[in-house]
């Protein structure tokens, strides 16, 4: 099972790409229906809500009167609050048992309106994010769903700003133009990405990654934060630390185009603990890679565990290495001592660039790290560099 995250500010244009992944076979489980459903007559929450906020928000029949509901719930964050607490947790019940009844193999696409400001971004593999300009959206909610424009500019002042969805998006879907434009990005991003991510994940197997040097992403960072929150989320109090590693994490660094994330445990037990919760998350792991090279005695305290993401739009390796560890430790040195050393990053690049026709890119690499790793740990005792 895959789960993606679909979000956007109201009048972005979401439903319109829930509706085309639909289509295309995914099982959406929308938010914004199931916020409906919670709220009917005669269910928890319509009677919590009269309790919070009084009856006139209700229409004579009974019913919920949802303009009557936002001009108060949405006047000030208190009540914005209070609404958002008595409606997100039943939403989330819903939502999970819609899910545990998907299939095995099925693609869930989750429709969630205030996905990031429920913070729940790092909850799934892949997070989608629609967007248009507020002057649109405030255009189109007047339009096509009789909202005034004092309601409709409320209701998006209310919701996330869209710096803040950049920040958790890993796909970002630009609906400025028509309808039909945002349908074929929707298909294109089902049929390129997100199928291929589940085939992945079905097999237990990483995408591939094509071996190139390519000049310094400055996005790096922020797609190294995200998959970090993400592994965070997924391993929980079992993760002693996850840090961004490799020549991704050194500023103006020409590198591969992979992002290195190294999460420390407590042993490698913990680490085979957590093989099934990666796997959900999106990375499978690679069994053949159980170990790194030593450049010590102890040869034995130079073993992992490597993941790597199932998605083919965002190569990455996870590196389960063990707290105290000297893989672990010369993973985090190694970072600080290339920022610290532009000359040994040009080494480094030098080596990198010779490694990519070799066999095993790794292994070519393996004479200067033999060299560096002496090299990095006289820096550190010098400079007293400490993890």
């Amino acid at each position: 099972m895959l789960r993606i995250g679909l979000t956007g500010g109201i009048g972005a244009g979401k439903s319109t790409v829930s509706s085309t992944f639909s289509e295309l076979g995914g099982i959406v489980v929308d938010g914004d229906v199931i916020a409906r459903e919670v709220v009917e007559p005669g269910t928890e929450g319509l009677a919590k809500l009269v309790d919070a906020f009084g009856r006139d928000i209700l229409h004579d029949s009974g019913e919920l009167n949802r303009p009557a509901l936002a001009a108060v719930a949405f006047s000030d964050d208190e009540k914005r609050q209070t609404l958002n607490g008595i409606v997100h947790p039943l939403v989330a019940h819903r939502r999970s048992e819609l899910i545990e009844a998907a299939a095995e193999d099925a693609v869930i696409i989750e429709d969630i309106p205030l996905l990031v400001e429920s913070q729940m971004a790092p909850m799934f593999p892949l997070v989608i994010v629609v967007n248009a300009d507020v002057e649109l959206r405030v255009k189109r909610l007047i339009e096509y769903r009789g909202f005034t424009e004092q309601d409709a500019r409320a209701r998006i002042a209310a919701q996330a700003t869209e710096e803040q969805r950049r920040a958790v998006a890993d796909v970002w879907l630009d609906n400025s133009g028509s309808a039909g434009a945002l349908v074929e990005q929707a298909r294109a991003l089902w049929h390129e990405r997100i199928l291929p991510f589940a085939h992945n994940v079905r097999l237990r197997r990483p995408a591939r990654a094509a071996p190139a040097v390519v000049a310094s992403d400055p996005s790096w960072p922020d797609q190294a934060r995200r998959i970090v929150a993400r592994l965070q989320t997924t391993c929980g109090h079992r993760a002693v630390r996850v840090d961004h590693i490799g020549s991704t994490a050194v500023p103006g660094l020409d590198a591969k185009d992979v992002i290195d994330v190294q999460v420390s445990v407590a042993s490698l037990d913990v680490a085979d603990e957590l093989a099934d919760a990666l796997l959900a998350a999106g990375y499978p792991r690679v069994e053949g890679n159980a170990a790194d090279t030593p450049h010590t005695a102890d040869t034995a305290r130079w073993r992992k565990r490597f993941h790597a993401s199932a998605d083919p739009g965002r190569p990455t390796h996870v590196h389960i290495r063990v707290d105290g560890w000297p893989n672990q430790q010369f993973a985090l040195l190694c970072v600080d001592w290339l920022k610290a050393n532009p000359g040994v990053q040009q080494d480094y690049l030098a080596a990198k660039r010779a490694a990519i026709g070799a066999p095993d890119y790794a292994a070519a690499k393996e004479p200067w790290f033999l060299d560096a790793y002496h090299r990095a740990w006289e820096w550190a005792n010098t400079t007293g560099w400490r993890p």
